[in-house]
């Protein structure tokens, strides 16, 4: 038993105090402090000495190194969280003892499971029985924990026949009573509460696309990063080796507020970004100030411009060339030659990589053009060719290396280039996209970047290969006169000695350690599944930003149709297959957790108004405090009144771009508030967004970030 009780309940739950309800969990908490003291004693000891091990080369430093990242991340989940790691527990019919499920699994010395990972099969009843499917459950029992200990715990009874044991019964369940709890600026942890509508998506298998549609407080943010989580666990096709999980938000301030969530779940390999982050000028980026520009980029097929801009670059000489090599003076590189060489690309190839596989392949013609009798050497050759100068300007001049951002800019100043890359565009439209300033990057050019960097190639990721190998090489130069020198000594050139003269080993020679390196781009994948929240305000352009980063196809994709900023007509597979995707699965969230009905009411009109199918979730609570009316002027008052009569939460002022943040208040638009949640929402001149289905969005959208109190002022 823990030396300190697990449990700190309040004065006025005594009655879930007594000895029959709880003692049976304190017995199992005491086994689950010492396994863990012993496990985390372990896990330093082990980290310790993963660290001391040598780096190595190649995979064995890729394998340390994941191992050192391994232990790493389950010794901070275990420090981070005790006893607290322990979500509830479970009692099945027709077994006397109940099963506990955690964050992570852990056992007993002697093999004893203390704790089933809440992603595991076993654990699944736990978060999806409910009363008309218990899935084999007598009975459930949640903890809810502050600062490590127990301060509440819910029972549910199943089976009351079957249940033989003491509950602790309540009016209300552990999540209908956390529904009420103060926010903060971090999303709370809600793995304990995961209900049974939600469970069951997180649990949806990976291939193809799962679209997750629900309104506002359906815990749709709640799905998509337990989710991450859960994938992860469950399927071995997703690991990091295969390229891992990719999570994109709508915004920084989201990534900010769900920032905690992955790394809670014992997740820390997922990359999570915006759209922005995905080139190196999204940062700066701005939207684009002339609708019709920004609507003609949106619907362009990016890949398709993008593609047919680089191909202008990659047309084989029509000229022959008279070329000498070290074995002979007059070879003839004809322009059929050309024309194989450039054919001879696999698909896909970088443009600006080709240009060396074309060198290869004209090594291998040139070779073929020499005497039978004449021995060429091809590695010689291949050194040999870039020091012509006219062989060089030749290619240059046919395949020059190019600029993601020239490439790009170009469009937008060259008439006759964007002609004909984009034929389907007219006259009219093709002047509209013209601009002086070229290289002021707006949101809607991030698409086109970003198809240009992957089919031209990172620069800067070949910069760092190209001095890399030329690093190598000097190594290679060296390892070699070492083998000559070491050779030349030996009488016997026989046995180990004789290995030197392999190519093989004295690349394998080669100290990769020593090797300038670079930071890799972590975002450019592949990955094998990519998690989309707020997928609704995609546009097909964006889209291709992913479809890029994913082969595969797969993707959890998170949203819903009625805030999407500039309309959704299209049911979500049409817009799907529209992009790209096939393989398409639907599963809806109907129940707003989040929203009190008395702000539901007045929302839902503002949003039925322009989209009358929309999908409006019911919501399952009343926070008893009605939506407040009344003036901008009484904006300083409202907030210190309610801070002064709650000493947590948070609350956000949305539409007031004069307001400026305190301590406890946010100041966002209703762009930025999207995906976020606050105590008091008070909306200032909501009548400012605008007409139409815009206007109507943001006011839906900054109303529904309420969970307690909605006060609009005008």
């Amino acid at each position: 038993m823990t030396a300190t009780s697990a449990f700190a309940l309040p004065a006025d739950l005594d009655a879930k105090a007594v000895p029959a309800l709880i003692a049976a969990d304190e017995q199992h908490f005491g086994a689950i402090a010492d396994t863990l003291e012993r496990s985390v004693a372990d896990l330093e000891e082990r980290l310790a000495e993963a660290r001391r091990a040598p780096g190595g080369i190649n995979i064995k430093a890729i394998e340390r190194d994941q191992e050192i990242h391994r232990l790493t991340a389950r010794l901070r989940t275990l420090n981070r969280f005790g006893l607290d790691l322990c979500l509830g527990r479970m009692l099945r019919e027709g077994e006397p003892e109940p099963v506990y499920i955690g964050r992570l699994g852990l056992t007993a010395p002697d093999g004893t499971r203390l704790l089933h990972d809440w992603r595991s099969p076993v654990s699944e009843p736990f978060f999806g029985a409910t009363h008309g499917s218990p899935m084999g459950l007598a009975s459930r029992r949640r903890y809810r924990w502050t600062n490590g200990r127990i301060t509440d715990y819910w029972d549910e009874v199943f089976d009351p026949d079957a249940f033989a044991g003491n509950a602790a019964l309540d009016d209300q369940s552990a999540f209908i009573a956390s529904l009420g709890s103060n926010r903060s600026a971090r999303m709370r942890d809600v793995l304990g509460t995961i209900q049974s509508d939600q469970d069951a998506i997180i649990r949806a298998g990976s291939r193809g696309a799962l679209v997750v549609d629900g309104g506002p407080g359906t815990g749709k943010t709640v799905v998509a990063l337990h989710r991450t989580a859960y994938l992860l666990y469950s399927d071995p096709r997703l690991g990091h080796r295969r390229g891992g999980v990719l999570f994109v938000g709508p915004h920084q301030p989201y990534l900010d507020y769900v920032g905690d969530v992955l790394p809670s779940l014992g997740e820390e390999s997922v990359r999570t970004c915006t759209l922005r982050d995905l080139v190196p000028e999204g940062a700066k980026a701005r939207p684009e100030a002339d609708p019709e520009v920004a609507r003609l980029k949106s619907a362009a097929s990016v890949t398709q411009v993008i593609d047919a801009a680089a191909k202008f670059y990659e047309e084989p000489p029509t000229e022959g060339l008279e070329i000498s090599t070290p074995w002979a003076d007059d070879l003839w590189l004809s322009a059929e030659d050309w024309a194989a060489a450039f054919g001879s690309l696999s698909p896909g190839t970088p443009h600006n990589e080709a240009p060396d596989l074309i060198l290869d392949e004209l090594v291998t013609l040139l070779a073929d053009k020499h005497d039978e009798e004449t021995e060429v050497d091809p590695v010689q050759l291949r050194k040999w060719l870039p020091q012509n100068a006219e062989l060089m300007a030749a290619l240059n001049q046919a395949w020059p290396w190019l600029e993601p951002t020239d490439l790009v800019a170009d469009l937008w100043s060259v008439p006759a280039y964007l002609r004909r890359c984009a034929p389907w565009l007219d006259r009219d439209e093709i002047r509209r996209l013209q601009r002086r300033n070229t290289h002021a990057w707006t949101v809607e050019d991030l698409p086109f970047l970003d198809a240009a960097r992957q089919r031209l190639g990172d620069p800067e990721a070949f910069r760092r290969r190209r001095r890399a190998e030329a690093a190598a090489e000097a190594q290679r130069q060296d390892r070699g006169d070492v083998t000559f020198e070491i050779l030349g000594a030996q009488d016997d050139f026989e046995g180990p000695m004789q290995m030197l003269r392999g190519q093989d080993l004295q690349n394998a020679l080669i100290d990769d350690a020593g090797l300038p390196t670079g930071n890799r781009d972590e975002l450019a994948g592949p990955f094998a599944h990519i998690v989309v929240d707020e997928a609704q305000e995609l546009t097909d352009a964006e889209w291709q930003m992913l479809l890029l980063r994913n082969p595969a196809r797969s993707f959890t994709i998170v949203g819903d149709r009625a805030q999407a900023r500039h309309g959704f007509t299209e049911s979500w597979p049409e817009r799907l297959h529209r992009i790209g995707l096939e393989r398409i699965e639907l599963a809806s969230l109907s129940i707003n957790y989040r929203t009190p009905e008395e702000v539901m009411a007045e929302a839902e009109p503002v949003i039925r108004a322009v989209l009358p199918d929309a999908n409006v979730p019911t919501s399952i609570r009343r926070s008893g405090r009605p939506v407040l009316h009344g003036s901008a002027g009484d904006l300083p008052d409202i907030l210190d009144q309610w801070l002064a009569e709650h000493h947590e939460g948070v609350a956000c002022v949305i539409g007031d771009h004069t307001f400026r943040p305190a301590p406890r208040v946010r100041s966002l638009t209703p762009t930025l508030a999207k995906g976020l949640e606050f105590d008091l929402v008070v909306l200032v001149d909501a009548d400012r967004f605008g007409d139409g289905i815009e206007g109507a969005v943001d006011r839906y959208v900054a109303m529904t970030r309420a969970t307690q109190q909605l006060v609009m002022l005008s």
